[in-house]
């Protein structure tokens, strides 16, 4: 037990080190495809209701699920078969369970192409592995039928091992079906409407705005790009189809060196690991939580150089950093302010998840912790 909690320390302290020196590191040029993407390019979520037959006495009870009877009804009688009045409350079902069917439309899909679907049980049925979709219409959000799913579920994670020693089971109420549904009705795409592109960055930032444009406009000439804000960009490109293409191929490639994003830390409750996207500095605060007391002080001190040295007069900070768990034991860090050192000097005393985080919001709301605090 003592060589984990040590070991856990070190752990704690090493990765704390490692995030500072990676979030220290100059940001890597990305390929604008990793930055942005373009408008109108997307997918469309699709939904739908089917029956999952050939169920091995798995599927639901039909006397706590009236809806698997009615559609059971439905579909035989329009496949021509009648169904005598007043036998639906007599009917046993155990191998047939209703279930919703969803998918994703992948941007320019053409009909007759296959995409792979989801199917969930949405009754009591035990386990659907080993049963049979029945044909479902997918409809998107306009009510539209854009695609019709068919055939057999395979439920992930629910068989034995090679040996056949041991048996994994997973969820059973929900499964897969690998090119399941085939595409019926093409979506329009506004690409090719005029010789306008828009571009959308993933993430709100101005500095990376304006770096895409000016990495378009050195690729591809003057008045190319232009910013609308911090998120859209409009792009000039050809009229033709096969131009457009190509050149939109080529736009994807373009290297951009994204900007420095706002500091950000995010602190996981149960596990005590936190996070930072690039190094964090602190001001000056004292925190006193139960028997922790986390004291900073920054000292901003200039270093002139001798007249005859030829150097450049500069700011130095010096930061002291105070942690004291028990009366008499004082925990002394000289360098920056950084919130690197606060978190590996607390795990070095062994401070709790709870300290961790009752300490960074204290010094969230003193002002003193400059960054977003997020608690997962």
């Amino acid at each position: 037990m003592q060589w984990t909690r040590i070991g856990r320390k070190l752990l704690g302290a090493a990765g704390v080190a490692a995030l500072a020196l990676a979030a220290a590191m100059p940001a890597q040029a990305e390929r604008l495809k990793d930055l942005a993407s373009i408008q109108g390019v997307r997918q469309n979520q699709l939904v739908g209701y089917g029956l999952v037959v050939g169920l091995d006495g798995s599927g639901d009870q039909t006397t706590q699920t009236p809806f698997t009877v009615q559609s059971v009804i439905s579909m035989l009688q329009q496949l021509g078969v009648n169904v005598p009045t007043g036998t639906s409350s007599n009917m046993q079902l155990k191998n047939v369970a209703a279930a919703m069917v969803t998918a994703n439309l992948p941007a320019f899909a053409q009909p007759g192409q296959l995409i792979d679907v989801t199917v969930s049980s949405i009754g009591n049925a035990k386990s659907i592995r080993g049963g049979t979709l029945l044909m479902a219409p997918l409809k998107g959000a306009d009510g539209q039928i854009y695609a019709i799913a068919q055939g057999n579920i395979v439920v992930g994670g629910a068989g034995g091992s090679a040996a056949g020693s041991s048996t994994v089971i997973n969820q059973l109420s929900a499964g897969r079906i690998s090119g399941g549904a085939t595409v019926e009705r093409a979506v329009p795409s506004s690409l090719g409407s005029s010789d306008m592109i828009v571009l959308e960055l993933n993430d709100n930032d101005f500095s990376t705005a304006s770096r895409v444009v000016d990495a378009l406009n050195k690729r591809f000439g003057n008045e190319t790009a232009v910013a609308q804000d911090g998120r859209v960009i409009r792009v000039r490109a050809p009229i033709s189809s096969g131009d457009r293409v190509a050149f939109l191929g080529a736009l994807e490639n373009v290297d951009v060196t994204p900007g420095k994003l706002a500091a950000k830390v995010i602190l996981n409750a149960r596990t005590g690991s936190v996070v930072m996207n690039q190094s964090v500095m602190l001001d000056t605060c004292a925190v006193s939580h139960g028997n922790l007391s986390v004291v900073i002080q920054a000292d901003n001190a200039v270093s002139q150089p001798n007249a005859l040295a030829g150097g450049q007069t500069a700011g130095v900070q010096n930061a002291q950093i105070s942690i004291n768990k028990e009366p008499g034991k004082v925990m002394l860090l000289k360098g920056g302010a950084s919130l690197a050192e606060v978190v590996k000097a607390l795990n070095a005393i062994g401070a709790t998840p709870q300290d961790l985080l009752a300490i960074l919001q204290a010094m969230k709301a003193a002002g003193s912790l400059r960054a977003e605090l997020e608690v997962i």
